[in-house]
């Protein structure tokens, strides 16, 4: 007789996105190009639709990205 043997589990980590939502076409089409440590170029591949964000060092693609859509909802984009 043999004991049984313990069921692992996979603990599955959560990435950060890559892609993320346009908020003027609505398509999952915008991408972040961070271009140096407080710059970053957001745009859309389907609308068109672009934007420079600038922000303090140590910002990450999400940061970015919610910033480009706070300011498109505020009218300034």
């Amino acid at each position: 007789m043999g004991r049984r043997r313990r069921k692992t589990v996979k603990i599955v980590k959560k990435k950060l996105p890559r892609v993320f939502l346009c908020p003027q076409c609505g398509q999952q089409s915008v991408r972040v190009t961070i271009r140096s440590p407080n710059l970053a170029t957001v745009a859309c591949g389907n609308c068109e639709l672009r934007a420079d964000i600038e922000g303090p060092p140590g910002l990450r693609e999400v940061d970015f990205y919610c910033r480009f859509a706070d300011k498109f909802y505020e009218g300034a984009t």
